[in-house]
């Protein structure tokens, strides 16, 4: 398989994870009409064709280690069920940061969610694997938070006569961050120690078992959404658009292939876990991005709102430094 023998290489891999991460709820929108519980089984498709080509490319090239399918059949029972206990647990994640969005708004659910995800993930992680100056590390941590929190009141300013968030909103928003922050260091152990498989491999059991998981919680949720509306019928998928199908199964590739990226950069001996999430979860700022610059969501806001958006890009930038130079001192 194919593993980054510099660091160039690997900081990279975890800037092309962030641009995935941040860009793949895009087809989200590209799907007006398409209830998200629906868009979720083409995404679920996704995640596991992204992880088979991969593996059949990358994860089959070069010196390093086993090849992909070899490296599949060598694992062991343990490690595959840390990589799919780390994908049950992003799956529950991800579908409770969506109904969260819908009841307390992306100016709430997106940072608080992926807020405590990235403060959680990070400090998990390193504790597991330690590497790269934890000043640094932190220190850009702290920074990128607070450019959440910019970015949470700029939406704030915008929505300023939006009604009052619910505390069920507030709370979804919690548990959602809570388990996005946990479920990487369930991946990163399923990648250690003998008989563990490599990170392609490790990556096509994640998303087995966000598969699996997606099975009962999403036909949970399409019967009795958090979000208050209607039930959703299955029958809605097979009327759906061909395009649409093809936006969500592109969607589960996007977000696959910085999954990927991410766990192979997180295996190179002079990176490490924390600071291979820290840099995915930069996501938040990314998503922001495509808001602000493509969907023009501040067109009309206030000048109040648009000041924060632009201290939280700074924060972002300067916070996402520090974290990338850490590995190096």
């Amino acid at each position: 398989m194919y593993q980054p023998e510099t660091y160039v290489i690997a900081l990279s891999f975890m800037f092309v994870t962030m641009l995935c991460w941040g860009s793949w709820a895009n087809t989200v929108k590209l799907c007006p009409g398409y209830r998200f519980q629906l868009f979720y089984w083409d995404y679920v498709v996704g995640l596991i064709v992204g992880a088979l080509v991969w593996g059949l490319s990358l994860g089959s090239m070069g010196a390093t280690g086993l090849a992909f399918l070899p490296d599949l059949s060598a694992a062991d029972g343990a490690h595959i069920a840390w990589a799919m206990l780390g994908g049950a647990i992003f799956n529950v994640a991800n579908l409770l940061l969506v109904a969260a969005i819908d009841i307390a708004g992306l100016a709430v659910a997106f940072p608080v969610g992926i807020g405590l995800a990235l403060v959680v993930g990070a400090v998990s992680s390193y504790l597991l694997a330690p590497a790269g100056n934890p000043w640094m590390l932190f220190g850009g941590i702290v920074l990128v938070v607070a450019a959440i929190v910019c970015d949470a009141v700029a939406y704030g300013l915008r929505e300023s006569e939006r009604a009052a968030t619910s505390r069920r909103g507030v709370i979804i928003s919690l548990i959602s961050g809570l388990l996005m922050g946990s479920f990487y260091p369930f991946v990163s152990r399923s990648m250690t120690g003998s008989h563990a498989p490599g990170p392609y491999a490790a990556a096509f059991y994640f998303a087995l078992g966000v598969a699996i998981c997606a099975v009962p919680v999403n036909l949970l949720l399409m019967r009795k959404p958090l979000d208050g509306k209607a039930a959703v019928a299955m029958s809605g998928y097979g009327k759906a658009q061909p395009a649409w199908h093809v936006w969500g199964i592109l969607g589960g590739m996007i977000w696959c292939t910085g999954a990927v990226l991410n766990f192979v950069a997180s295996r190179a001996h002079i990176v490490g876990p924390a600071v291979s999430y820290s840099i995915g979860q930069g996501a938040t700022m990314i998503s922001a991005a495509w808001g602000v610059f493509i969907w023009r969501e501040f067109a009309t806001a206030p000048a109040k709102a648009k000041q924060y958006l632009v201290w939280m890009f700074l924060l972002f930038l300067v916070g996402l430094g520090l974290v990338a130079l850490a590995p190096l001192y």
